[in-house]
C-alpha cells in the first residue's frame, strides 16, 4: 500500500473547506500556495572524519498574519511535500487559535537515532546556518518536532545569536527554561490533547473518567497525553512506540511505562501487558483512539477496523480524506489535528511573547491561559459543525482559512 501524499491530503481538506467559503479564484489559489520555499543541500563531518551531504527544508505557507510558526522534523522520511502539507496545517492551526502567526515547517532527511551527538549538534548548527536567511523572532520562528528536542532548539538558538552577536532566545521555542524556555511547554500539546478529549466526550455520551483511551505513538506527546489523561480518571489500555505497541484491557501506568522504555529502549515486553502491532492497536477496544505518531496512520484500509467512539488527532495529518468519509459514515467523531494538537503552538506562543518582553510567567498561569483557549475554541469549532451539520474538521478549517482570507483583504494587495 502506498501511503497518501501529505500535501495532496492538506489540498483536498482546504479544498471541502473553501468550498464552503465566498472566496474569489485569485485568493483562494494564494491562500492554498505555500509563500516560499528553501530546499538546501549541506555537508556535515561525521565522527569517522567522513563526510555525508544531507538535505533540508524550510517552507513559509503563509505571512499573512504574522511572522511563520513551525517545527523542525529530523526524519529519514523528510521530503518537500511533506514539509508542505506540515505548513499549510501549521497557518489554518495558528489562524484557528488566533495567534499572531503564519504557517512553516521545517526537516531535515536523517535518522537522529544513528548520529552521535556531536554529529547531531554539527548537523543542527549547519542546518540552522543554511535556513538562518529565513529565521528571526520577526521573521521565522522554529520548533521541536518528530526527532528534534529542547536541546537542538538550544543549539539552534545559539547558533542564530553567534552569528548575532548577542544572545536572541526569541528565535526559537521549545528550548530549555535555562535559556528563555517556558514552564509547561514540554507538556503542552499532550495537556491540549488532553483538553480536546475532554471537551469531545459529551458530544458523545461519555464519561471522561473511566473511559478507555488507547494512544498510537508514545514520544513526548503522546507520553504527555497518556499521562494527564491517567491523573484525570481515564484508562490507558494501550500505547505504542515505532517498534510496536502494548495493550492491557485494565489499564497501563504511563508513568511505569516511561520508565519501562527508558532502560529498554521500547515499549514492548512491559509486565503485564500483550504485544501488538502499530496497525492493531487502531483497532482495539477503547473510547477514544489517539494517532501521536505520524500522519498518514488512518486510512481507507484501517479505518474500517475502528471500534473508538472518539479520535483524537495528536499528530499532523494522520488520518487521510477517504479515512474521514467512512469514520463519518460511522458515526466516529474526529476531533482534527489543527484544534486537537494546538496546546503546542499556543504555549510556544506564550514562550515568544516572554522572550520579547523579558517576563515570565508561573506554571500555573500557563495552564490557565491554555484551557481558556483550548475550550473556547472547542466550543466555537463544535458550534459551528452542529450549525451546519459538518465535520469538526471541515469547521475548524472554514474558521481558520476565513481569518486568513478577511487578513489577506484587509491589508490589500501589494502593491
Amino acid at each position: 500500500m502506498v501511503p497518501q501524499d501529505p500535501w495532496e491530503m492538506a489540498l483536498q481538506q482546504f479544498d471541502l473547506a473553501a468550498g464552503r467559503l465566498s472566496l474569489k479564484r485569485g485568493i483562494r489559489d494564494y491562500l492554498v500556495h505555500p509563500h516560499r520555499e528553501l530546499v538546501v543541500n549541506f555537508p556535515v563531518e561525521m565522527d569517522d572524519g567522513s563526510v555525508q551531504l544531507f538535505t533540508g527544508y524550510r517552507v513559509h505557507h503563509s505571512t499573512v498574519l504574522g511572522p511563520t510558526k513551525g517545527g523542525i522534523r529530523y526524519s529519514p522520511g523528510v521530503r518537500l511535500n511533506e514539509v508542505r502539507a506540515l505548513a499549510m496545517w501549521m497557518t489554518w492551526k495558528s489562524a484557528l487559535m488566533h495567534l499572531p502567526y503564519g504557517g512553516a515547517k521545517g526537516g531535515v532527511a536523517c535518522d537522529p537515532r544513528y548520529l552521535s551527538r556531536g554529529e547531531l549538534q554539527r548537523l543542527t548548527r549547519r542546518y540552522a546556518t543554511e535556513i538562518s536567511v529565513l529565521m528571526g523572532p520577526q521573521s521565522d520562528i522554529p520548533a521541536p518536532d518528530i526527532g528534534t528536542n529542547a536541546q537542538v532548539m538550544a543549539w539552534i538558538m545559539d547558533t542564530y545569536s553567534m552569528h548575532h552577536g548577542f544572545s536572541v532566545p526569541s528565535v526559537v521555542t521549545g528550548k530549555p527554561i535555562p535559556i528563555g524556555g517556558s514552564v509547561g511547554r514540554s507538556d503542552a500539546t499532550g495537556r491540549g490533547v488532553a483538553i480536546a478529549a475532554r471537551e469531545a466526550a459529551p458530544l458523545r455520551k461519555i464519561s471522561f473518567a473511566g473511559s478507555r483511551v488507547a494512544i498510537q505513538g508514545f514520544g513526548n506527546v503522546g507520553e504527555a497525553t497518556a499521562r494527564l489523561m491517567h491523573a484525570q480518571g481515564c484508562r490507558i489500555v494501550a500505547v505504542s512506540d515505532i517498534y510496536g505497541g502494548i495493550y492491557n484491557p485494565g489499564g497501563l501506568d504511563p508513568v511505569a511505562v516511561t520508565r519501562h522504555a527508558q532502560g529498554t529502549g521500547r515499549v514492548a515486553r512491559f509486565p503485564g501487558s500483550e504485544e501488538v502491532s502499530n496497525t492493531d492497536l487502531l483497532a482495539l477496544p477503547c473510547d477514544f483512539l489517539i494517532p501521536a505518531a505520524i500522519e498518514g496512520q488512518l486510512t481507507k484500509e484501517t479505518a474500517p477496523r475502528v471500534t473508538a467512539r472518539i479520535i483524537v488527532e495528536a499528530a499532523n495529518g494522520p488520518t487521510t480524506p477517504e479515512a474521514d468519509a467512512i469514520l463519518a459514515d460511522r458515526d466516529i467523531l474526529v476531533v482534527p489535528d489543527i484544534l486537537a494538537n494546538a496546546g503546542g503552538v499556543t504555549v510556544s506562543y506564550f514562550e515568544w511573547v516572554q522572550d520579547l518582553q523579558s517576563w515570565f510567567w508561573s506554571e500555573e498561569e500557563i495552564t490557565q491561559h491554555l484551557e481558556r483557549i483550548m475550550t473556547t475554541t472547542f466550543q466555537r469549532v463544535a458550534a459551528l459543525a452542529a450549525d451546519q451539520k459538518i465535520s469538526l474538521r471541515t469547521a475548524a478549517l472554514v474558521v481558520a482559512v476565513q481569518r486568513v482570507a478577511d487578513a489577506l483583504l484587509t491589508r490589500g494587495i501589494y502593491p
